[in-house]
């Protein structure tokens, strides 16, 4: 398993470098390198866009996480992955979901699926004595 940047993970404010952080404490220095934090904090649309390019371009990274499904980040990963073909776009990241992709042997497609999916499940109503009023 490699140590660059597979991935960035793009939110508004500090959330995106609190996840990174929250990787690292559950997995280790080494697998929170694998993600590299990207804020929208004061940028505008065309700026934002231009960052996160140069930020795909510096790290190499192939898949953006990001926090909101119609944010400002996602709206800019969509308009980047139009011309850049192969980049995967990921909606609603959360721990559990960049946990799986991080600690994953490799990358693929079936690694995002999966990713996913353990993202997905991990979202839950905390039951206390079985009932939720």
């Amino acid at each position: 398993m490699s140590d660059a940047p597979r991935a960035i993970v793009a939110a508004h404010g500090d959330l995106a470098e609190g996840l990174v952080s929250a990787v690292s404490r559950v997995a280790g220095a080494a697998a929170a390198a694998r993600l590299t934090p990207f804020s929208n904090a004061t940028l505008g649309g065309a700026e934002l866009v231009d960052a996160l390019k140069q930020a795909l371009v510096s790290t190499g990274a192939r898949v953006v996480f990001t926090d909101l499904p119609a944010g400002s980040c996602t709206i800019a990963a969509r308009r980047i992955a139009r011309e850049v073909p192969g980049l995967v776009v990921v909606c609603g990241a959360n721990l559990p979901m960049l946990l799986s992709y991080v600690l994953a042997p490799s990358v693929g497609p079936e690694t995002i699926h999966t990713a996913v999916a353990k993202g997905q499940a991990a979202i839950c109503i905390a039951e206390e004595g079985g009932r939720a009023d």
